[in-house]
């Protein structure tokens, strides 16, 4: 039960990090939470998005677009050892508007981000007639104005990268472990002892990287987090023949045919239940983008709910009081996934994680309100 480094937590964020690990050639146990837990992973919408992120903390998008140049490589590596195509793709991706005012808000709110970065966004507004001309399949609703395109914007199956992160951990010699929910952290000399229900887990140095739960455990090594579950309800549709050439904020094409709708945005706290006002929302909207999709079939909906920080931006630290103990928390694990096996990892390895990450630390949220 004993390791190099413990990461508590196998979904996108952890499995990510374990799988970073586990490439250094560090002896790596994953510590996978049971079905029924609060899985950011199990609701994503797959996106690997760039566009509009870091509107209140321009490092965020700098940090969003550093690893988007990353995901190639880190995708070619994971299907290597997998097996498994994550059926990746990089082509740009719509945030469509349905008024002139959308459209021009989103023109200023791109432009602003883009200006307080000198330049450094790769953007451009696209028109109703041009619109048509990129995707030549698809009827727009009569209110489909145009959109913004970000050029580095993509998607790629969330489900087939979790499996393929495990996949890969276990291939370099790591350990997933299934169904364990860390409940108790102690340190001593020696490292730390990760205590479960029935087993006790030891490492040097351990990753608090659980979702939701990493706020009652980085409390028992000081790292307070601040986080609020938010919920989000998605919608898919029977398979079609392909007609959405690039992704959407809200609306993509899967390689299966699927096409998924999505997310509401619901502060209701730990509830994942679905709901009929959350459908009818949705696809109230998809049909003012698509008017054809009235003709088919949702065969599934389903809730998640979002790890969020005050401010909607990542939280990495070390423990002050603990050393040796790491936090990583985020709602952007498919885009941050390939940075997190890569620089957060490192970080681990290193035992310090670099300076420029310190914007990302949880006392940013200490500013007293006198200030």
């Amino acid at each position: 039960m004993t390791s190099d480094i413990l990461v508590i937590g196998g979904g996108t964020v952890g499995a990510a990090i374990g799988f970073g690990l586990a490439q250094r050639h560090l002896k790596v146990t994953v510590l996978d939470g049971g079905d029924r837990d609060y899985r950011a992973a199990r609701a994503n919408f797959g996106l690997v998005w760039i566009q509009g992120k870091g509107a209140n903390m321009p490092e965020y998008q700098l940090w969003s677009q550093r690893s988007a140049r990353l995901w190639g490589d880190f995708s070619a590596k994971l299907q290597n050892l997998s097996g498994r195509d994550l059926q990746l793709e990089q082509n740009g991706g719509f945030v469509f508007s349905l008024s002139e005012a959308e459209f021009e808000a989103r023109h200023t709110a791109l432009q602003k981000l883009h200006n307080s970065l000198g330049g450094n966004i790769d953007f451009e507004m696209i028109d109703r007639s041009r619109l048509e001309r990129m995707n030549p399949g698809v009827t727009f609703g009569p209110d489909v104005c145009g959109a913004s395109f970000g050029h580095r914007d993509g998607h790629v199956n969330p489900l087939f990268l979790l499996s393929a992160l495990h996949a890969g951990i276990e291939k370099l010699g790591g350990r997933i472990v299934s169904s364990t929910q860390a409940e108790k952290i102690r340190s001593d000399g020696a490292g730390f002892a990760v205590e479960t229900k029935t087993d006790t887990f030891r490492a040097s140095r351990i990753v608090i990287a659980a979702g939701l739960s990493s706020q009652g455990l980085g409390a028992q090594v000081g790292l307070d987090v601040p986080l609020r579950p938010q919920r989000g309800q998605i919608l898919v549709t029977e398979r079609l023949t392909p007609v959405l050439p690039f992704p959407a904020s809200g609306l993509r094409q899967t390689q299966e045919g699927t096409v998924m709708i999505g997310a509401t945005n619901e502060d209701v706290g730990y509830n994942v239940t679905t709901t009929g006002a959350g459908a009818a929302k949705l696809s109230a909207r998809a049909l003012r983008i698509i008017p054809a999709l009235s003709n088919v079939t949702l065969v599934r909906q389903w809730a998640g709910l979002r790890v969020l920080s005050p401010d909607n931006c990542p939280i990495y630290a070390q423990s002050e009081t603990h050393p040796g103990a790491f936090i990583a928390v985020c709602h952007s694990g498919i885009t941050l996934a390939a940075i997190h096996a890569e620089i957060i990892a490192q970080a681990v390895l290193d035992g310090a994680l670099p300076p420029t990450l310190e914007v990302f630390h949880q006392r940013r949220f200490n500013v007293s309100k006198a200030a």
